[in-house]
């Protein structure tokens, strides 16, 4: 990965909580596929990271968050090659997003426009600058959100102001958007980073596993319950049993306790 790759997408660590930033200001943070692979690698890392405990996601500039995929990156795309390489992978990548072990939190402290607004809704939760708009305007330029926004949009919304953002194209304003349920919070942007840091120390000063396994009874994961079932069957005594009997190479005598 290049220097100038991992300039435009940013890992900042601070105790427990760490930030992402897309830092490419002057295109709005837009996102093209050399910075998908890089989130990609990011949260990969962090996922794996015992440390820490939750994750901010934002953008550098004052005036976007991120306003989606580059258009004149995807425009050159062929068809086929459109759903090989670029729908594919953002929905790869958000996906590892919206899965990731530790609570997120994405700081909207400019634009979210299409695929930046979906990269939003991957996060567990957001915070919005109150100067700024959200939006899904595909439909305007003759396309429809293909990053799960059709999928995730409805899922926080309800169905009908889904449609009315995403038939209209229209910006949705910070006291509408919390109105609807789209951001947890509105926050001044001069105190937007100040209170997304705030509210993952708080999380953060939480049992971690607790959180984590909170997020995946909520998100309703299809492995958190093998996982949960697992972990309670290995610290039974039977469990313990059966590792016993397993490494001394005999039957192993359980006692359902």
């Amino acid at each position: 990965m290049s220097d100038a790759v991992d300039r435009r997408v940013a890992l900042e660590r601070d105790g427990a909580v760490a930030t992402i930033r897309l830092d490419r200001p002057e295109k709005l943070n837009a996102l093209d596929p050399a910075m998908l692979a890089r989130l990609d690698a990011l949260l990969a890392e962090l996922d794996r990271d015992p440390q820490t405990r939750v994750v901010i996601l934002t953008g550098a500039g004052a005036k976007a968050f991120c306003v989606g995929a580059d258009v004149t990156v995807w425009a050159a795309l062929e068809p086929l090659e459109m759903w090989r390489i670029w729908v594919r992978e953002g929905h790869r990548v958000f996906d590892r997003l919206a899965g990731l072990r530790q609570p997120t939190i994405a700081a909207l402290n400019g634009y979210a426009f299409g695929g930046g607004l979906e990269l939003a809704l991957a996060a567990d939760l957001r915070i919005m600058a109150a100067e700024t708009e959200v939006a899904m305007p595909e439909t305007t330029i003759a396309t429809l959100p293909g990053w799960a926004g059709t999928r995730r949009l409805p899922a926080l919304i309800g169905p009908a102001r889904a449609k009315q953002m995403i038939f209209s194209g229209e910006r949705i304003g910070a006291e509408r958007a919390e109105r609807w349920g789209l951001v947890n919070e509105i926050a001044p942007r001069a105190a937007l980073l100040d209170r997304t840091r705030a509210l993952a120390e708080a999380i953060a000063a939480n049992a971690p596993i607790s959180v984590q396994l909170a997020k995946a009874a909520i998100d309703d994961r299809p492995d958190a319950l093998e996982a949960l079932a697992g972990a309670l069957a290995a610290g039974s005594d039977d469990g313990r049993e059966g590792v016993a009997a397993f490494r001394e190479k005999r039957l192993p005598t359980f006692r359902g306790r």
